[in-house]
């Protein structure tokens, strides 16, 4: 009985360090106790994690500013997370944590086909769309880490945040960048101001991203209560305007608690045998992370300090699943962090979310000086997970994604035996499954409706192959500088009229932070997919829309009316459909020449969907609606 009771003391102990408080507050039925195939039905588990970091251990040292936050009486920093788990009545073994986007769950939408509102609810039979995710079986599991998620959109259900200590008494630089909708001029700021003086802040304004930036005569600001900014734009300004805003700050929260929050969590449901573990003890053997865009970028973060050893020394995540990144983090783990700015086209250019390292092995940067890898510290300990970085197309020309496969002098690098890429050919940013083509005013070109979500369901269930038996999954399918396959902007397409390209790429610059704010003091080189004669990227997982096109599918849209070298619609895809008959300027082959019969279009569908299925990046079902689709007519999802 001794020994017995000493074990419990062993195991329990250590594992509650870091989650000293899971308080279970709700537990219904998912989706009205719909049943999931094998997986039965699942319990909805909503609660409050309690985290308790000690700033001495070593695994807490990369945390910004942990060691000057108010502690506990037992010597620890604490933080209280928001968690929702989707417990299966019969467990696949494997816990999925999907880092939240905002404060939403987006995997249910994507993968169970269903309304992003719904998939996040999952209250009705119906919310769970085709319910694929949760007919595999894991345990799902989600929890706040953003200390900024604002407020969730009408009808959505609540975001899921986290609470960090404040450090009361810093000061610093912080900045602001925000355009004003129509009758809105108070914007509130990420922290208070520290100093008021007229010294002590700044406001500029740009007519565009790429326009330089003025103080015009006549833009006002004034503060409300030092939490908010009163401005007065000056006569004439357009409404799209840019302004920023930088100013001394005070008051700074741990923003990277966040990133220990994902890990502790996980840990304690993996690891904890007491009461206070919804999870039945025995029950997770593995545990894989996925991230969608944000998310995806702070998964990358997670990885790049540390985040995969709990303090116990032991692994988290067997796998991790970073979608949509392109070569970003966040703006997380540091003092006066943001970490819900999104740089890209338009807008949040130079915060620093493009930083060094940009890849998973060790390279060199000639640039900063440094020599470093999103991996080196997981390398160190022997815990780097087995990944897959999946993209969109956009990624390369908003999101600087061929930093992941060049180091920073543009030279092609190989990945680590545990890394594999792949980019979903023709696809913008994100869509779900029931995008259509339509047009926006400020896109020059209708928009792209393609979406990568049924090759995601393919890797979802290879990724757990690999971690759970073993099995290799597919080879990386990633645009190569080494295969001719990644190029330079000017070399991307055929001469094609319709599209309106200017060879616009959102540049990857070196941005230092100053004491009077951020500089430019470098730029690193960046190559985008290649297109064939149809205008189609020639590399990556290519669905059926894209190897048998009636259109040309891009990952970016012009913006309409700008000029500049990276004047592009953020996140936007274009679609333009291919000629039906021979076309002057038009380089593109006809559809005539492509499918001389009804026929001929559905063969070549079939063949791609069935190419896939055998390489084990699409799943027999989703083939199947593909095919049908096309024998309809509704595949291409042409452009009215």
């Amino acid at each position: 009985m001794v020994r017995a009771l000493l074990l419990l003391l062993i195991l329990t102990g250590p594992a509650r360090a870091e989650v000293t408080v899971f308080d279970i507050l709700t537990r219904t039925p998912t989706a009205a106790g719909r049943v999931f195939g094998a997986a039965g039905a699942y319990e909805t588990i909503t609660a409050r994690a309690t985290i308790a970091l000690d700033p001495a251990d070593p695994h807490n040292a990369p945390i910004v500013d942990l060691a000057l936050a108010p502690r506990n009486a037992a010597g620890r920093v604490e933080a209280v997370t928001d968690v929702t788990i989707l417990r299966p009545e019969h467990p696949n073994g494997t816990l999925l944590f999907e880092v939240v986007n905002r404060g939403r769950k987006l995997l249910p939408g994507w993968l169970n086909d269903t309304d992003a509102a719904a998939g996040s609810r999952l209250a009705s039979a119906a919310d769970a769309g085709t319910g694929f995710l949760l007919d595999q079986g894991f345990t799902l599991v989600w929890a706040g880490w953003q200390l900024d998620t604002g407020h969730a959109a009408p009808g959505a259900p609540p975001a899921l945040t986290i609470d960090v200590p404040i450090i009361r008494g810093v000061t610093g630089l912080s900045r602001e960048e925000f355009q004003l909708a129509p009758g809105v001029d108070r914007v509130a700021l990420s922290y208070p101001v520290a100093e008021t003086g007229p010294d002590r802040q700044t406001m500029t304004m740009r007519l565009s991203a790429d326009a330089p930036a003025t103080t015009p005569p006549g833009l006002k600001y004034g503060f409300d209560h030092r939490t908010g900014l009163d401005v007065g734009p000056p006569p004439g300004a357009p409404a799209n305007a840019l302004y920023t805003f930088t100013y001394m700050a005070q008051d700074p929260g741990v923003a990277g608690m966040g990133l220990a929050a994902i890990r502790d969590v996980t840990a304690f449901l993996r690891h904890d045998i007491t009461a206070q573990n919804p999870v039945a003890p025995g029950s997770i053997h593995h545990a894989i992370a996925l991230g969608i865009s944000q998310s995806g970028r702070v998964l990358r973060d997670a990885l790049y300090f540390g985040m995969n050893q709990d303090e116990q020394g032991r692994q988290v995540f067997e796998g991790m699943m970073p979608i949509i990144p392109g070569a970003r983090r966040s703006f997380t783990n540091a003092r006066f962090a943001q970490p819900g700015r999104n740089p890209g086209p338009e807008f949040d250019r130079l915060f620093p979310v493009l930083q060094f390292p940009f890849t998973y092995p060790v390279t060199d940067d000639p640039v900063t000086g440094r020599r470093d890898g999103i991996l080196q510290r997981c390398q160190a300990t022997n815990t780097c997970p087995r990944l897959m970085h999946i993209d969109s197309e956009f990624e390369f020309w908003g999101s600087q994604a061929s930093l992941i496969t060049t180091d920073t002098a543009g030279s092609p690098i190989d990945m680590p035996a545990n890394v594999r890429l792949y980019l979903f050919a023709g696809t913008p940013h994100g869509n779900l499954w029931n995008a259509v083509a339509t047009t926006r005013p400020d896109c020059a070109l209708p928009l792209n409706p393609n979406s990568g979500a049924p090759t995601l369901r393919a890797l979802l269930v290879a990724m757990h192959g690999w971690v759970t038996a073993d099995v290799a999954p597919p080879a990386s399918r990633y645009p190569s500088r080494a295969e001719g396959t990644l190029v330079a902007p000017a070399d991307a397409y055929p001469a094609i009229p319709a599209l309106m390209y200017q060879r616009q790429v959102t540049r990857a610059y070196f941005v230092e932070q100053t004491a009077t704010g951020p500089e430019v003091r470098g730029e690193y080189p960046l190559f985008v997919p290649r297109a064939g004669p149809d205008g189609n990227a020639i590399a990556g997982v290519r669905l059926p829309i894209i190897a048998a096109p009636r259109a040309t599918y891009t990952g970016w849209n012009p913006a309409a009316g700008l000029n500049g070298s990276q004047d592009l619609c953020t996140q936007i895809g274009a679609v333009v459909p291919l000629p039906a008959t021979p076309t002057p300027g038009d380089p593109r082959p006809t559809l005539a020449q492509l499918y001389p019969t009804p026929a001929a279009y559905q063969a070549a569908v079939a063949k791609a969907a069935d190419d896939l299925v055998t390489a084990r990046l699409l799943l027999a079902p989703d083939a199947a609606a593909m095919e049908r689709a096309a024998a309809a007519g509704t595949l291409a999802k042409l452009a009215p």
